[in-house]
């Protein structure tokens, strides 16, 4: 019993009757006149069902990628350089003649040797280094730079001036009473001749007008000036510009005091009494009157602080006395030119990795170029236009990094809200730089899918960076007097972006299905154009879409979708109208893979929240393709039956492998099955009552194939050595396991064609057409199980046997597990290899075949042996709870409700009734009346009757009132009926004699109304199995009288007898309507036990039953 412990049990599905597909299934292609027909040229040939089936694969796996909505991470897979963008070298500033250059050439030389101030870290202060740097730039030959540098230097020499901001100062002393100061500042130019001298690592003085040699000459009041006094604060802002003419760039110094304004003379009074001033001590006593004016206000002229003694730098000059000048160009065009120069040196074309560049300059161009915008005056505001123009420019002839000219338009952007507006000219400058870049922004926005891939993450961060630079053009239009775009730059996007679509179109279109080609090769190459539509909408919607809406607001996705989805169905339509006329196996195929592409288009604008599919062009696509569809079903099916052909041929009927109990054919079954409901689930075909045609024949499809691969496998199961010989045939195990792999694999694929009726129980979700065919395949396959476990078991018939008459000739003698010890070291060997075979399912159908045999079995030795012990019968009870106990296995085999059900019912009941006396089998022969129901209500009619005990003459009343529905018993249709009455079982009533009422004739409807009396005490009417037998007889005058039915009342529910008679009434109760019935099997199990016995007693019970059948012989 220890291979049953591992059994876990299982409920077998029901199915209600339908007719069989096996009356439906088409002949076997083993037989020459079930051999498929070969399909038309062209088409899938037998054998193909391999290739068939493994292009179906390829099928679905694009489905696969096909669920539901993208996403961005599953698209960009590369993050290789991005493709190179296109340069135009027409767009470059117009070429300078060769004087022009020379001239630009002294502009930058003079730039250099005049330099002044302090350069910062990352500045190059060498002169050498800088000149050869600019000879680097221009290509000048040694001999042309030595001239140029001679001619330089015999210009007259620039005048410079100082540009001095104060902004603020921090944390001065507190000089007044109430804590704070009034501070301003006044700062002023130190001349070189009242510079103080000594060592230069000596500390300078803080007052350093108070000191040094004296001065004839008065000091111009244009070299000192105030800031504004700034009340009770320690923490003074100013934010003040001044400008100072320098006259020795080498030796001036700027100072700076800070006071503390107390109020007495005017500011303006004393700055009058400037000129007066001569020498060192004159200037001393003038700072003292200065401070006592500015202490009384602080207007002398604009002024600021700043926490340190020197601000600002003295290296920029205000006016230059130069070639460039003199013919007229201003330093900005100059600038212009010089950095356009610089970027072709720091950044040529043939440098790797160009694209990335971010205007990382050298340190003597950025030297250069800070020096020469400074010497020419220019605002952050020219230089940042500067720095635009010449760099988007450039980046036409040489791709750079978008992210640099983003951050070039952010510096532009910023300082063109602060600063004032540009002279006309920069400013047209300026917008046609615009125009230009986003001239060139739509060129690049028409081949998007070639310069800015999907796949590739670093192309579409610069798509990205892109986006962003043209929005950041669209704030500037606004602000321009001159406006750079003719149209809003988002109409243009979305119109280069169409008509990049188109092109993009017509190029696939041209290269894979040319119109013209014949319409069977254009089918082939329309199918990879609408496959590279899909791919190209997953992209835009999971890429570009975000991009385009997120930075420009242009909904990128809708319009392509839009020009795309209406171009393929156009195309579609011209294609499938050609091919219909000549629809051939081979263009159903094709024909079907493209309309599962378009369906993918369709619901994956479909998925979109908020978007309606009805409006496409695409929404009534399947029409022309229902043709083929049908078509092609009809391949389906016979690459199906190949393919199950050749996987059944091959399948040796041994397990895959060492987890598994089925073979390869019922792996591969499965697969087609699966692949087949994929199929249909991704067809989704949105007619209804189309797709309901479609799936019926379908589901038909696959029910024939998978009897015909049960069929099949079944016979090959027959054929395999050993079969017949073994008695636990492994190969019939197998088969046995394929055909319930194959029954849930059918079972879910077709409960999967109803796939618009959602996803719920079976009864809710399919069509009433696809549940009755679901359920009489699911009847067919499990007799075709029943029938192979029938073969598997009839292999241990003869053993079971041989057990079974072991336990009946077994002395009285021997214990009765010995005698029963035998069959069952037989089941548990035979169920252990079972166990190690079979899926539980299975196992499950063995046992409860098992459990049959043995019950029958047993029931035919209990029928052949008669007049035997009572040992005998008590070792068969023994051998029946032992054989449940051993099929229950504790819970893990069968369910006990199970087990003691049918035959064992009647077994169990044979075994008490053998162990009973004579007339305890008489008397549960009545019980057994009193218990069976009629199963065909009204079928032999009806009688009605009314009865009580009388108490005191100690009599039972039975009233016999009138019988209807009675069966027609004669040649006219009709019936002579009586009723006989009598009392049972006979040994309770020996005196009692049965009465019979009158004959009505010619009636089915007779009514009687006669009242008989049995005399008879009232213990003996309590008695288990007392009754009342009423038999109903057609009366014949020529021979015997034919038995019509018959019906029991038990005495115990009788009035009178169930409960004593309230106020001595002789009548009571109500009419009982008794439905007439035939003996059945089930009352007869005691009636064979009194035939099995030898006294007086039982034979004349059994002779008067017998009589009784007799007359039921000839009867319907």
């Amino acid at each position: 019993m220890s291979a049953l412990l591992e059994i876990k049990s299982s409920v077998l599905r029901q199915v209600q009757v339908c007719p069989s597909f096996r009356r439906r299934t088409e002949p076997e292609p083993a037989s020459p006149s079930a051999v498929p027909q070969e399909p038309p040229t062209g088409a899938w040939r037998p054998g193909d069902g391999v290739e068939f089936f493994a292009h179906m694969r390829l099928i679905l796996k694009k489905g696969d990628s096909r669920q539901g909505l993208p996403c961005p991470e599953v698209l960009l897979r590369s993050g290789s350089p991005a493709p190179a963008e296109p340069v135009d070298p027409s767009r470059d500033l117009r070429s300078l003649t060769q004087e022009e250059v020379g001239m630009l050439y002294e502009e930058a030389l003079y730039t250099v040797l005049h330099r002044a101030g302090a350069m910062s870290p990352d500045q190059v202060d060498d002169e050498d280094v800088l000149l050869g740097y600019l000879r680097q730039v221009f290509s000048t030959g040694a001999k042309e730079h030595t001239e140029a540098i001679e001619r330089v230097r015999k210009a007259k020499a620039p005048l410079y001036a100082l540009k001095v901001c104060v902004v603020r100062a921090k944390n001065l002393l507190a000089k007044d009473s109430n804590g704070f100061s009034d501070p301003y500042c006044m700062l002023g130019i130190l001349p070189a001749s009242g510079a103080p001298q000594g060592q230069s690592g000596q500390k300078e003085p803080r007052f350093g007008f108070r000191k040094g040699s004296k001065r004839s000459s008065p000091l111009p009041a244009k070299c000192i000036q105030v800031t504004e006094v700034k009340s009770s604060t320690l923490n003074p802002v100013w934010k003040e510009h001044f400008l100072f003419e320098i006259e020795d760039v080498g030796t001036d110094q700027l100072h700076l005091d800070i006071w503390d304004h107390d109020d007495d003379v005017t500011l303006a009074e004393a700055c009058r009494k400037l000129n007066e001033v001569i020498g060192l001590k004159g200037m001393g006593r003038y700072f003292k009157q200065i401070v006592k004016s500015a202490r009384a206000n602080g207007t002398a002229g604009p002024s600021e602080d700043h926490t340190d003694d020197f601000l600002g730098c003295l290296n920029i000059p205000i006016r230059r006395d130069t070639a460039m000048s003199q013919h007229g160009r201003s330093g900005f065009q100059s600038y212009l030119l010089l950095l356009s120069l610089v970027l072709r040196l720091e950044h040529p074309a043939e440098q790797p990795n160009s694209s990335s560049w971010r205007g990382e300059l050298s340190g003597p161009a950025s030297t250069i170029l800070c020096l020469h915008g400074g010497q020419c005056n220019l605002s952050p505001l020219q230089l940042a236009v500067l720095h635009w123009q010449v760099s988007s420019r450039h980046h036409q002839m040489c791709t750079m990094d978008y992210g640099y000219l983003l951050g070039l338009l952010e510096d532009l952007q910023m300082h063109w809200e602060e600063a004032a507006s540009l002279p006309q000219d920069q400013e047209e400058g300026l917008a046609d730089s615009f125009s230009a870049f986003s001239e060139f922004g739509l060129q690049l926005l028409r081949q998007l899918r070639h310069y800015f891939p999907a796949a590739n993450s670093t192309a579409v961060y610069r798509l990205e960076l892109l986006l962003k630079c043209l929005d950041k053009l669209q704030l500037f239009q606004p602000s321009f007097e001159i406006c750079p775009f003719e149209t809003e730059l988002s109409m243009d996007i979305a119109a280069a972006l169409k008509r990049g679509n188109r092109e993009w179109y017509d190029r696939l279109l041209n290269a894979r299905s040319p119109r013209e080609q014949p319409g069977p090769q254009r089918l082939a190459g329309l199918l990879e154009l609408a496959d590279a539509i899909y791919e190209d909408l997953q992209a835009c919607y999971s890429v570009y879409a975000n991009l385009f809406y997120g930075i420009l607001k242009v909904d990128v996705f809708t319009l392509t979708f839009r020009q795309l989805e209406r171009l393929v169905a156009e195309e579609a339509w011209v294609l499938t109208e050609e091919l219909s006329p000549r629809m051939t196996l081979q263009v159903a195929s094709g024909l079907f893979e493209l309309y599962l592409t378009l369906a993918d288009i369709q619901r994956f604008w479909s998925c979109i929240p908020g978007r309606d599919g009805r409006s496409l062009a695409l929404a009534g696509i399947h029409t022309p393709f229902l043709p083929a569809m049908k078509l092609w079903l009809q391949v389906l099916r016979d690459q199906t039956r190949w393919r199950l052909q050749g996987a059944v041929d091959v399948d040796t009927l041994e397990p895959v492998d060492a987890s598994s109990k089925h073979s390869s054919s019922a792996a591969t079954a499965s697969l087609c099955f699966s692949h087949i409901q994929e199929l249909w689930a991704r067809l989704a075909w949105p007619d209804p009552a189309q797709a309901q045609e479609l799936g019926m024949q379908l589901s038909q499809d696959m029910c024939e194939a998978v009897l015909f691969y049960t069929e099949l496998l079944r016979r090959k199961g027959d054929t395999q050595p050993g079969a017949a010989s073994e008695a636990v045939s492994e190969p019939l195990c197998v088969v046995l396991n394929n055909i319930e792999l194959v029954r849930g694999a059918v079972g879910q694929a077709l409960r999967g064609l109803a796939w618009q009726e959602g996803a719920g129980g079976l009864e809710a979700t399919l069509p009433r057409p696809l549940l009755s065919c679901t359920q009489t395949l699911e009847e067919d396959l499990q007799r075709e199980a029943r029938t192979v476990t029938a073969h598997l078991t009839s292999k241990m018939v003869a053993d079971i046997r041989k057990y079974v008459q072991h336990i009946s000739l077994s002395p009285d003698s021997i214990q009765k597990d010995e005698a029963v010890a035998p069959l069952m070291k037989y089941l548990d060997e035979k169920l252990a290899l079972l166990n190690t075979s079979l899926v539980k399912e299975n196992l499950n159908r063995v046992l409860e075949a098992l459990w049959e045999l043995l019950l029958q079995a047993i029931l035919q030795a209990l029928g052949a042996n008669s007049d035997v012990s009572a040992d005998f019968y008590g070792r068969f009870h023994f051998t029946l709870e032992a054989l449940v106990s051993f099929f229950h296995a504790e819970g893990q085999g069968l369910p006990l409700e199970s087990l003691r059900d049918g035959s064992y019912k009647r077994l169990a009941e044979e075994l008490r009734l053998h162990r009973c006396s004579t007339r305890e089998c008489i008397e549960q022969f009545y019980l057994d009346k009193l218990k069976q129901r009629s199963l065909e209500q009204n079928r032999f009619g009806r009688l009605s009757v009314r009865c009580h005990y009388e108490a005191a003459e100690q009599r039972l009343a039975v009233e016999v009132l009138h019988a209807a529905d009675l069966l027609p018993l004669d040649a006219n249709g009709l019936s002579d009926p009586f009723v006989i009455v009598e009392l049972g079982p006979p040994h309770l009533f020996p005196l009692v004699r049965s009465q019979r009422t009158q004959v009505k004739a010619r009636t089915l409807h007779p009514v009687y109304d006669e009242l008989f009396h049995f005399s008879v005490p009232a213990e003996a009417c309590r008695r288990p199995g007392a009754c009342l037998l009423f038999t109903v007889m057609d009366h014949d005058w020529l021979s015997a009288n034919d038995f019509a039915g018959e019906a029991a009342l038990g005495l115990g529910a009788v009035s009178g007898i169930a409960r004593p008679q309230v106020g001595g009434g002789t009548r009571a109760g109500q009419p009982v309507i008794l439905q007439l019935r035939r003996p059945r099997a089930q009352v007869r199990s005691a009636l064979r036990m009194l035939e099995g016995r030898a006294n007086k007693e039982a034979q004349e019970f059994v002779k008067r039953l017998k009589e009784l059948e007799r007359c039921m012989e000839d009867d319907p």
